[in-house]
């Protein structure tokens, strides 16, 4: 499959006014910090094929040093001027990110438009965006490094619901490997991963 950035990667997120987005991020982080702890190899393999998992780590991490500045309203070309480069212990890497990104989210007005490398949305969009980029990573890291790999219902379905109404889309983009196939009665999750061109099974 193809790995993604959420700073450009457009998803039109029709999503639902009553989803707490906030809450599901803090979800998603909890759920990546997770699976960093179960990192051993960090030169392992991942899903995203291009990626090692130091690779897929310092992606992920690296899209939250975006976070603050594009919400403080920076272009994307100034705030690639104000991020430095990630230093060596990636988990200390991400702990410190994560928690700027939270705060950031947390103060934001999510009505407001936000710049990315597509196109200007509105914030609320980003973070659902972001939502569904750390939730979809994190099985990639459980899966490189044989942690557990379920992930929490409520983030499962809330990205679910993102995606599967753009599905063509998302294919369209490029930015994901082909649909794999799954019954249409297979667990919930792995229906999302094999949306984004992920074999779960």
């Amino acid at each position: 499959m193809t790995s993604e950035s959420t700073t450009g990667s457009p998803t039109g997120n029709p999503t639902d006014d009553t989803t707490d987005w906030l809450a599901l991020l803090a979800t998603a982080h909890r759920e990546f910090a997770a699976r960093i702890e179960s990192v051993e190899d960090w030169d392992a393999p991942t899903p995203d094929t291009e990626w090692s998992v130091r690779d897929l780590v310092a992606h992920v991490t690296e899209e939250q040093q975006w976070v603050p500045l594009l919400l403080a309203g920076s272009t994307t070309a100034e705030a690639r001027l104000a991020i430095t480069p990630l230093g060596d212990d990636l988990p200390v890497e991400w702990h410190r990110y994560s928690r700027a990104a939270q705060a950031a989210w947390a103060s934001a007005d999510l009505g407001a438009d936000v710049h990315l490398s597509y196109d200007t949305v509105t914030v609320s969009d980003y973070l659902t965006e972001q939502v569904g980029d750390v939730t979809i990573h994190s099985w990639d890291l459980a899966r490189a490094t044989g942690a557990p790999e379920a992930l929490d219902d409520r983030l499962v379905d809330a990205v679910w619901g993102l995606f599967e109404p753009q599905a063509a889309r998302l294919q369209s983009s490029g930015l994901y490997a082909p649909v794999v196939p799954v019954p249409t009665d297979a667990p919930l999750q792995i229906r999302l991963l094999a949306l984004t061109g992920r074999d779960a099974s």
